[in-house]
């Protein structure tokens, strides 16, 4: 069983310029943490969790074809979320690439927003799921 609290504030700072500098997002408070969106559509979330094996900051972000494959398999510090076929946690703390992190979020964000924004973003070219 799984407890969910507020991140540490540093992990929202850090998070907070990649987030909103993304085609028309929104910054809110979440159930727990803090959530980044596009429309009404979640794209990243950050919050505390605690479970038998301890307490986490924990990045939540959608990925889809090869990639979410990929990252399902790859173990720590990525982890099923068990909801959301599509959706991945990622366990923040010191030793987080924040390079690897603004990819994910940034590809996140593509999956759901409106192809209009999404053109607007530059990203690697990541092929698309089949």
């Amino acid at each position: 069983m799984s407890d969910y609290s507020d991140p540490p504030a540093e992990y929202v700072e850090a998070l907070r310029p990649i987030c909103l500098g993304l085609p028309e997002t929104r910054e809110e408070t979440a159930w727990a943490g803090t959530r980044w969106m596009v429309r009404q559509r979640n794209f990243a979330q950050v919050l505390g969790v605690d479970r038998a094996g301890g307490h986490h900051v924990v990045l939540t972000f959608r990925s889809q074809g090869q990639e979410l494959q990929i990252l399902q398999q790859v173990g720590h510090p990525f982890y099923r979320l068990g909801w959301g076929r599509d959706v991945l946690g990622m366990v923040l703390d010191d030793a987080t690439d924040w390079d690897e992190v603004q990819e994910l979020v940034t590809e996140s964000y593509c999956v759901l927003a409106p192809k209009k924004l999404v053109a607007m973003v530059g990203r690697p070219d990541i092929p698309e799921s089949s």
